[in-house]
């Protein structure tokens, strides 16, 4: 059967979205066209709205649809605390978490050399000007911990260790709950290297 052009490039175009192959993209676009076609312009009109819209923040690169975004222009947030994220849905999950009270740095990625990413891209320059301007006292790195992420974190921490600024990481090790047999090597070692006295 010929499928439309249309609903063919529908399909093609929800692919786009992570995790999404050809039958789920085909099953998305059936069910708006068939059961929400008010949804279906919703999102559009939601879609076109934020590709207009959403940009990165002119001080952290976080989104915002402003040139600053809120958590940049809070007044009530630590300025001398810049904790260092891969990308905004990483920001997100640490927001969620309601224990972090200071400001952000969204590389947008990670190093690496062989796909032209390099410090410029992940705006380096840009958190060197926010650390020398004296109010940084610490650096949080939050990158993942995958050798890409180590990577980029050993290379930021060699550079605001060079500007005299205190450097540290997110904790890595056993998650709440977890039994030590089902815990990855990597995960062990992370664990081992960043224990703690007990209080």
């Amino acid at each position: 059967m010929k499928i439309p052009s249309a609903l063919n490039r529908l399909n093609e175009a929800l692919r786009c979205l992570p995790g999404v192959g050809a039958k789920t993209a085909g099953r998305m676009s059936l069910h708006l066209l068939q059961n929400d076609r008010a949804g279906a312009r919703v999102l559009a009109e939601a879609l076109s709205h934020a590709v207009e819209h959403i940009v990165h923040c002119a001080s952290c690169r976080n989104f915002t649809d402003n040139e600053t975004c809120e958590i940049c222009c809070d007044n009530r947030r630590d300025n001398s605390l810049i904790c260092v994220v891969e990308t905004p849905s990483d920001l997100m999950s640490i927001e969620a978490t309601g224990l972090y009270n200071g400001v952000y740095h969204v590389l947008l990625g990670h190093l690496s050399p062989l796909d032209g990413v390099g410090p410029k891209q992940l705006g380096l320059d840009l958190l060197d000007e926010r650390i020398k301007s004296g109010q940084v006292s610490e650096v949080i790195l939050a990158t993942s911990s995958t050798v890409e992420g180590e990577a980029t974190a050993h290379y930021i921490a060699q550079q605001v260790k060079a500007m005299h600024v205190a450097v540290s990481s997110l904790a890595r090790g056993v998650p709440m709950g977890g039994e030590l047999d089902y815990v990855d090597s990597s995960t062990l070692a992370h664990a081992f290297k960043g224990r703690r006295p007990l209080e």
